[in-house]
């Protein structure tokens, strides 16, 4: 039986104090009235709200699909998934069997384009629903639909007219959108990508082998060789980009990278030059900020004239970089974590989703189904 680490038990807190902060965490997130980000939609569907932006997105639907399954709740799982599968799957055009990546609460598109790390997420926490639950009737048939959307992934240039395929099939880097040529090392995830080789058709698995080696290869050339901040985008070659007129670079989709960085070593083992990334970032952030007071950055750690508009997201995932960091501050930020809430407010919705995560990966309860 797979063991995962547990550094809550390594920090010394206790295991039943663990449980229950898991528990209140999910209902609080799900059915708390004043802050939850989870919301029925009819009878049979639900969505989970971007509360900063008052939409639905791919990210937060995949999020919330791989919340319910982890946490065993199949009904919530099937309503996310259907609401996703009404509103959000393209029928037809270059984007046909990918999601919209923002709709409005009513299902209404606000716009056509995909976003490739929720699908990517759509697929992995669709193949654990099929081993946890079984497939049923289209489209709880949750395998045949996860490789449905791997297969639109790394072949849509070849099945779509127009389209464009979301991993570049050159290098086997995940794509920012499917029409760019340049990435997001916060999409790298190549702890999914190992699961993909061995469930995706048989006929991908060899790119999903080598898109996890490249993956890995990746995040760890973006990662700064002093502060060990990720950039939000970067090219291939792992140069960051400058988009959206930011003068920042490590901003909120980067703070993910050592969210993603612990969980493959959780699952996969520690990669050397990974987990020194994770140490740098650690070490960085416990010498030159107030746990909590940040600013946006600079991959060198200059602060920008901007505060961090998910503080609590950064302190939870450098926590989770703690399962793979060697460094000294580890058991630090996992207490520090600890001792952090739920963030509240208009904005919580991006924090509190990878709150959630940290917690069960650092309890050793984010398994593989």
């Amino acid at each position: 039986m797979r063991q995962y680490p547990d550094l809550f038990t390594e920090a010394g807190i206790a295991k039943q104090d663990v449980q229950q902060k898991i528990k209140t965490t999910f209902e609080t997130m799900f059915f708390d009235p004043t802050h939850r980000i989870y919301y029925e939609s009819g009878l049979d569907m639900g969505y989970m709200l971007d509360t900063g932006n008052n939409d639905a997105r791919s990210e937060g639907m995949s999020y919330g699909m791989m919340m319910a399954m982890q946490m065993d709740r199949q009904d919530i799982f099937d309503r996310l998934w259907l609401f996703s599968k009404t509103y959000m799957h393209q029928a037809s055009g270059p984007f046909e069997g990918y999601f919209a990546w923002s709709v409005k609460t009513d299902g209404t598109k606000n716009s056509q384009g995909p976003a490739p790390d929720g699908e990517e997420y759509f697929a992995l926490a669709l193949f654990f629903a099929s081993a946890r639950w079984g497939d049923g009737k289209a489209p709880f048939d949750y395998s045949v639909q996860a490789r449905d959307i791997l297969h639109h992934c790394v072949h849509q240039h070849e099945i779509v007219d127009g389209g464009q395929p979301m991993w570049e099939p050159s290098n086997y880097l995940i794509k920012f959108i499917p029409q760019s040529p340049y990435s997001d090392p916060s999409y790298h995830l190549p702890h999914f990508y190992e699961i993909f080789a061995e469930r995706a058709n048989a006929a991908d698995h060899e790119f999903w082998k080598k898109a996890a080696k490249a993956s890995r290869d990746y995040i760890a050339i973006s990662c700064h060789p002093i502060t060990g901040m990720a950039p939000e985008y970067a090219e291939f070659d792992g140069a960051p980009r400058f988009m959206f007129n930011k003068k920042q670079q490590f901003y909120s989709d980067a703070y993910r990278v050592a969210m993603n960085i612990g969980l493959d070593a959780a699952w996969y083992g520690k990669t050397a030059a990974l987990s020194a990334a994770v140490d740098r970032l650690q070490s960085w952030f416990y010498t030159n900020t107030n746990l909590g007071d940040y600013d946006s950055y600079m991959l060198d750690g200059t602060p920008v004239d901007l505060p961090a508009m998910h503080p609590t997201a950064i302190i939870a995932t450098n926590a989770a970089g703690s399962l793979a960091a060697n460094g000294p501050h580890r058991l630090d930020w996992v207490r520090d974590f600890w001792k952090t809430p739920l963030r509240v407010g208009h904005r919580r919705y991006y924090d509190n989703c990878l709150y959630l995560f940290c917690l069960l990966m650092l309890a050793g309860e984010y398994k593989i189904y």
